[in-house]
């Protein structure tokens, strides 16, 4: 299981779509800013569909394609037929786990106590996001799990945007940062694919 796009990916977008049709407008307009990866979230009915759209489109062909909010072994199933690259869940989930494993696709995980992160190190992940990095004490509390887990790397996501990521890519334990301030759901919904292209640009110039 490998998780050397996140060495290449440090911005892992969190993209919710509504309609399969906005896959590849969306896809293409993060790209074309320099982004590309995407986590397509599985809170969706069109979730599979625009994952297997993404994953098999010539336009989309440089572009890692992963699924989000994956909270069991089904959906897990489903997202990995479809072409998910990487699964990415709000919690740890054993039976989650255990089909990623299955399959070798990179399983990560959401964590926000000890606990959780023993957890998880029982099946050997050792990049863990960080779920929701803002409400549970950002960066601060991440220094103190890294101290007791030197082992770890994190992906923060949730309540991480241009105006704080740099905050994070300055400690060593950060491997990437999720967020979805440049392909809000509202800029997909209006169409404003030119305005996800420019906030893309901007995320990536800050790196």
């Amino acid at each position: 299981m490998s998780y050397e796009f996140l060495e290449k990916h440090k911005i892992v977008p969190v993209v919710v779509l509504n309609k399969v049709e906005d896959t590849i407008p969306t896809l293409t307009a993060m790209a074309r800013g320099g982004i590309k990866v995407a986590e397509i979230t599985f809170r969706t009915e069109c979730a599979a569909d625009a994952i297997k759209l993404a994953s098999t489109s010539a336009e989309c062909a440089d572009i890692l394609i992963g699924a989000g909010t994956v909270i069991n072994a089904d959906q897990c199933e489903k997202a990995i037929s479809s072409g998910a690259k990487f699964i990415v869940s709000p919690g740890f989930g054993p039976d989650v786990a255990e089909v990623c494993k299955k399959h070798d696709v990179p399983y990560l995980p959401g964590v926000c106590t000890p606990t959780e992160i023993m957890a998880a190190l029982k099946y050997d992940l050792k990049i863990l996001k960080f779920f929701p990095a803002g409400a549970f004490g950002g960066l601060k509390t991440l220094k103190a799990l890294s101290a007791a887990f030197p082992q770890v790397k994190f992906l923060p996501t949730g309540g991480v945007d241009a105006s704080n990521m740099g905050e994070f890519f300055s400690q060593k334990f950060i491997a990437a940062v999720g967020g979805s301030w440049m392909v809000k759901g509202d800029l997909i919904a209006q169409g404003k694919f030119d305005e996800i292209e420019r906030l893309s640009k901007e995320a990536v110039a800050l790196l």
